[in-house]
Parts: C-alpha cells; sequence; structure tokens
C-alpha cells in the first residue's frame, strides 16, 4: 500500500501530468473559480425563500426601500453568503490538507473527530445550559472541536506507531464514532434538545448573522495563512517521510502544524454552519484532476472552488420547493454521485 502510494506521488508520475496542465491552465482555473463564486454571492444576495423581487432586492442593497427589506437583505443575506464563502473555503482548505497529509486521496476531515465532537458539546450547552442561540451554539461547537482535536492528537501521536498517520486517522474515527453515539443518544432520549440542535446538525446557514461570522473569522484566517504556508512541505511529504527528511522537511512539525490548522478550519467551519459532508472531500479531490498533484495549487485552488459549493447547495436550498432547505442536505444529494464520478477518474486517484 504504501509503496502504491509513494509511486503514485513519484515525480516520474507527476510529471506528465504537470506538462499536460501547464501553469496557464491552472491560472485559468483558479481565475473562473474566482469569477463563478463572485456571481454566485451577486445572486446569492438577490435570492430567497421570501416574496421580494429582484427590484426590492437591489433597492435594499443601494439602502432604500422598506426596513423589512433592509433587514432580509442586510442583517440576513449578506451575512449568509459571507459565511457560505469562509465555511466552503475552510472546508476545502482542510481537505486538502488531510489528503495530502495522509496520502489518502479520499480522506475527508470529519475523520478526525472534528464534527463530532463540535456536536456533542453543542447538545451538551443544549441540553445542560438550555443554548439555542446561534451564537452560543457556535462556541460551544468551537470548544467541542478544539478539546476533542486535542485529545485525537495527542491520543493518535503516542506510542510506537505514533508517527504513522493511519495511527492518527483510526484514532479519530474511534473516538468520532464514540462521541456521536453519546450524541445521538442525547437527543434521542430529549427531544427538547433534538429541536434545538436539528437545524445545526442538518448543516445549515440559515438564520445567521454578522456575530456568528465576526465569532469564526479569526480561526478560518488563521487556520488557511497555515495552511498555505505548508504547501511546499506537504509536496516533499507526498514522496515519502524518509525521503522527505532528507529534504529538510521537519515531519513531525509539519503534521503538527497541520492539525492545528485542520482543527481550526474545521471547527469553526462545523460551529458556523452545522457538520457539510463531502465538501472537504469532494472539492480537493476534484481539484487534483484539474491542477494536478502540487499542493501549492491544489490548496489555495480548493479554498476558492469550495465555497461555489457551498453557495450554490445553499441558494438551491433557499429555493428549492419555495422553503428553506438546509445547504447540507443539498450537498449530500449533489455530492454523493459527483464523489462517485470522481473516484471513476483515473486521474483524480493518485496525490
Amino acid at each position: 500500500m504504501a509503496a502504491t502510494i509513494g509511486a503514485a506521488a513519484s515525480p516520474d508520475t507527476v510529471a506528465p501530468l504537470r506538462q499536460r496542465i501547464g501553469a496557464p491552465g491552472r491560472t485559468s482555473a483558479a481565475v473562473l473559480g474566482i469569477l463563478l463564486v463572485a456571481i454566485l454571492c451577486v445572486i446569492s444576495c438577490f435570492v430567497g425563500s421570501g416574496a421580494m423581487s429582484l427590484t426590492d432586492s437591489w433597492a435594499a442593497l443601494r439602502g432604500t426601500g422598506s426596513e423589512s427589506n433592509l433587514l432580509i437583505v442586510r442583517d440576513y443575506r449578506i451575512p449568509r453568503t459571507i459565511l457560505a464563502v469562509l465555511v466552503g473555503a475552510a472546508l476545502g482548505a482542510a481537505g486538502a490538507l488531510i489528503q495530502a497529509m495522509t496520502r489518502n486521496p479520499l480522506a475527508d476531515p470529519g475523520i478526525l473527530g472534528v464534527n463530532a465532537g463540535a456536536y456533542l458539546f453543542v447538545t451538551l450547552g443544549a441540553g445542560l445550559l438550555g443554548i439555542s442561540t446561534t451564537f452560543g451554539q457556535v462556541w460551544c461547537a468551537m470548544l467541542g472541536a478544539l478539546l476533542i482535536s486535542v485529545a485525537v492528537f495527542l491520543i493518535g501521536t503516542t506510542g510506537r506507531q505514533g508517527g504513522n498517520p493511519v495511527h492518527l486517522v483510526l484514532t479519530g474515527v474511534a473516538l468520532g464514532a464514540v462521541l456521536t453515539g453519546m450524541s445521538s443518544s442525547i437527543t434521542l432520549l430529549n427531544p427538547q434538545v433534538f429541536d434545538k440542535v436539528r437545524y445545526w446538525s442538518a448543516g445549515s446557514l440559515q438564520g445567521r448573522q454578522m456575530d456568528v461570522v465576526q465569532g469564526v473569522l479569526p480561526f478560518i484566517i488563521l487556520g488557511l495563512l497555515i495552511a498555505l504556508g505548508l504547501a511546499r512541505q506537504l509536496n516533499s511529504l507526498a514522496l515519502g517521510e524518509d525521503l522527505a527528511r532528507s529534504l529538510g522537511v521537519h515531519v513531525a512539525w509539519i503534521r503538527a502544524l497541520g492539525f492545528v490548522a485542520i482543527t481550526l478550519l474545521c471547527g469553526a467551519a462545523t460551529a458556523a454552519a452545522g457538520p457539510l459532508s463531502f465538501i472537504g472531500l469532494m472539492v480537493p479531490h476534484a481539484v487534483r484532476s484539474v491542477v494536478g498533484p502540487d499542493q501549492r495549487w491544489v490548496i489555495p485552488v480548493s479554498v476558492i472552488s469550495a465555497p461555489a459549493l457551498v453557495l450554490s447547495a445553499d441558494i438551491v436550498g433557499r429555493i428549492l420547493l419555495g422553503n428553506e432547505l438546509p445547504a447540507g442536505v443539498v450537498v449530500a444529494f449533489v455530492g454523493a454521485p459527483v464523489l462517485i464520478w470522481l473516484v471513476r477518474r483515473s486521474e483524480a486517484k493518485t496525490l
């Protein structure tokens, strides 16, 4: 298995792909991604589940119109759009990071137990403290994500196999399963708790305002900066740990920093919008099929591309069936068939 992965990441294997794609093609992909996100941001500010017309939305964006329209556009649609961009960027970068660190193209940020930790603490906050506000859920989720991530890292990096990324992943999967079971038990035994967390647990941006954006923004920015700064070292790590060390890469330090970035990004995104599946798995997988295995392109293009998926899912959820459908549900419906198609493409199977 290790030999197969190492061969997939070897320079001889990826060189033809790099030559075929080329820097202009990668730049074009990044520019198109930025344009798509910009267009979707504009649409997001004009589209909603209410009966507001495009003219009324434009007037509200300009600061005119009725108070109710101003409230909907300024206090809900704009923060919701900004948050969709931030959440998408965070999950895209986190997915690219964990797939590069584990050298597994099908790894997902949720396997480190971050989502499960956030879910448990939101459930405990609702059940023990009666927290049901969006702002309170954000901080409960952030606390849970950070504490569980630290526990996973400490358990997964100790012992004889502590340097093995597979050991870290298995630790996250095991703890995540236990925490998810605890959360499910609490919500089943207490219907009031289930009612307080059901929209958050479905992965929804509904009702999020600027206080949520301000609460998660510092964590996401810091996580993105760390992720982008690790891109070159992750390229060396893809060649194998021994070769990376011979090139002067501090493998343990890179893994620790990468884990910190994943925790910040996944914790903040999950806290703000709930557990959104497939994004951290599908977007980096698709990006590699376009820009190649170079992490200096995979991570930033994933940061650009993932918001387009979150925005699209949120927009569709607002207008589908004439009512609010959580973005997490829309992503799950779209993500499964698209991911199956990507896995079957030979170009997307290697790191």
